[in-house]
């Protein structure tokens, strides 16, 4: 859980907390669950960084300003190439929105991290089976190369 405020930069023209600003913050609650972790430095010693290849999000209700709300983070799991991430904005028991992140981690030398790599770094992965509709919506979302 990452605490956060809303703060007259965050704001679109009509007061509340614009779309964009969402995906923003959502950037800083998975960094901020990889350093609590310690993965964050595990991460850099490897030389990797993370890189966002998809996400979606559901808003519910508009946060206001100087309103104060936390973004709760956790991984979901692997399939065979991503890494999903559940990320839900809170205030209280009041869901605001909730998103989902695809993600992989590439190296800074070329490359991407393959899972078994990513294990052994992590000291584990998640081993649960991720939702039909994530699979869905990862097939559904990819962007064909041209020919």
């Amino acid at each position: 859980m990452t605490p956060f405020r809303v703060v007259p930069t965050d704001l679109d023209p009509l007061g509340h907390m614009t779309n964009g600003r969402y995906l923003t913050i959502m950037d800083v609650g998975r960094m901020d669950l990889m350093h609590r972790s310690g993965f964050l430095a595990k991460m850099r010693r490897a030389g990797w960084y993370p890189v966002v290849a998809g996400q979606t999000i559901t808003y519910r209700k508009s946060l206001q300003p100087w309103q104060r709300f936390e973004v709760h983070t956790r991984v979901l799991g692997f399939d065979e190439r991503w890494g999903y991430t559940e990320q839900t904005f809170r205030a209280g028991t009041t869901v605001y929105a909730q998103a989902y992140v695809r993600t992989r981690f590439l190296k800074r030398g070329g490359g991407s991290v393959g899972h078994d790599e990513l294990e052994q770094v992590a000291g584990g992965l998640p081993d649960t089976e991720l939702p039909k509709w994530l699979h869905d919506w990862t097939a559904a979302s990819r962007i064909e190369t041209a020919a």
